[in-house]
């Protein structure tokens, strides 16, 4: 075993960074215990958390990126430790000081976010494109000076990610045949910046949300919509820090109130076994795990299921913490055990309310070559067919 010599600065460092939460540990292991990366790796929190404490970090142990933020070990710490924020801390130490690294898919999405604004190589011109025959508005072209107008924020994968662009567009019908007045911002939005300060990348996720509370505020925005978790979460518990405060909604919400308040009825039958599958960020992060459970029971012929590990201890997909942005090699990504869980149970389709989670399945279904036993779909797809 290789001697790793302590990083004199480390300590110091990773304390400025957020990190300081590690002094409240006590070595019990539960963090460990708790991890899904030990479901098929070996992966050890704990003493993680150890070389924080007394400098002793390995800059080129890839174990730093290994994290998806999921939250579990957080949620069962006994004493509180905000673990992944110290694995954060950590990684901001390796950008700032071994940038080169860093996986070179990440280095990558950092690039797109820093230029176009997006992590997935596209235009910025081109973030609107799932709009078109819509009639959805983009809200810097109609003006806001007489209403403060709501905007529906899709996120930079189903604006780019074609497999995805659905996602977005179910959304939209739903709300225009609701009566909800609505529009996007186009070209002006960028992303949320969520995952990219997970990884340590403080000044670029800065440089985003600046950029969108901008775009919001010139446009009047007071209330967001949001179909990605990732992005609720950071509007809604990141941006106010920047002087970004605005009322925050997951689509899931507004859906289940929108039923609940008859601006959306159902037409059709979804004659369906439909498993749902608790996103780390709507559910772990933020308690949301009624709303989504409400909406697909209100679908009339849907037989709902719920995984075998569900809620609170719902396994992660594996896109949180950056790692959407890296190579996860077969045998050890989630998304995997999680498709072929819902197979066993008899579903038809694996319905979920994140993008990551959605792509990572999707990529899954396909490398098992089930796509003709499981569907992957959204929420919020699921309610357009009911329509």
């Amino acid at each position: 075993m290789e001697t790793v010599e302590p990083f004199e600065e480390a300590v110091d460092l990773i304390r400025d960074a957020g990190g300081d939460a590690f002094k409240l540990c006590f070595q019990c292991g539960l963090c460990t215990a708790s991890c899904p990366w030990n479901t098929v790796r070996t992966f050890m929190p704990h003493r993680m958390i150890c070389e924080s404490r007394y400098g002793l970090v390995d800059l080129e142990d890839e174990s730093w990126w290994q994290c998806t933020t999921c939250n579990q070990c957080v949620d069962r710490c006994p004493r509180g430790v905000a673990i992944t924020d110290v694995l954060g801390s950590v990684r901001k130490i390796l950008l700032d000081f071994e940038y080169r690294m860093a996986p070179a898919s990440l280095r990558s999405a950092m690039g797109g976010l820093s230029g176009e604004g997006n992590p997935w190589g596209g235009e910025r011109k081109d973030r609107s494109d799932w709009i078109k025959d819509t009639g959805i508005e983009i809200l810097s072209d109609v003006g806001a000076k007489d209403f403060s107008p709501l905007l529906y924020f899709s996120c930079c994968t189903p604006a780019y990610d074609t497999r995805l662009g659905n996602v977005a567009r179910a959304t939209g019908r739903i709300l225009q045949k609701a009566g909800v007045g609505f529009g996007t911002l186009g070209s002006s939005e960028s992303c949320c910046g969520e995952s990219v300060r997970k990884v340590g990348n403080q000044d670029v996720f800065e440089s985003l949300a600046k950029n969108n509370i901008k775009a919001f505020q010139e446009n009047g925005v007071k209330e967001i919509i949001a179909t990605s978790p990732h992005c609720y979460t950071t509007f809604k518990n990141d941006y106010p820090e920047l002087g970004g405060i605005f009322e925050v909604s997951h689509v899931t919400q507004v859906l289940d109130r929108l039923i609940s308040q008859g601006k959306i009825t159902f037409t059709k039958e979804v004659k369906k076994k439909v498993i749902y599958h608790d996103p780390c960020y709507l559910g772990r992060h933020n308690g949301i795990y009624d709303e989504p459970r409400n909406v697909l029971r209100s679908i009339p012929g849907l037989q709902l299921l719920d995984e075998s590990n569900a809620r609170e201890n719902s396994l992660c997909c594996g896109g949180g913490g950056g790692r959407i942005w890296m190579e996860t090699v077969k045998g050890e990504r989630f998304s995997d055990i999680l498709v072929a869980q819902a197979v066993e149970q008899g579903a038809g389709i694996l319905a979920t309310a994140c993008p990551y989670c959605i792509l990572n399945f999707k990529d899954s279904v396909a490398t098992a070559e089930m796509d003709g036993d499981l569907e992957i779909m959204d929420v919020s797809e699921l309610v357009e067919m009911a329509l």
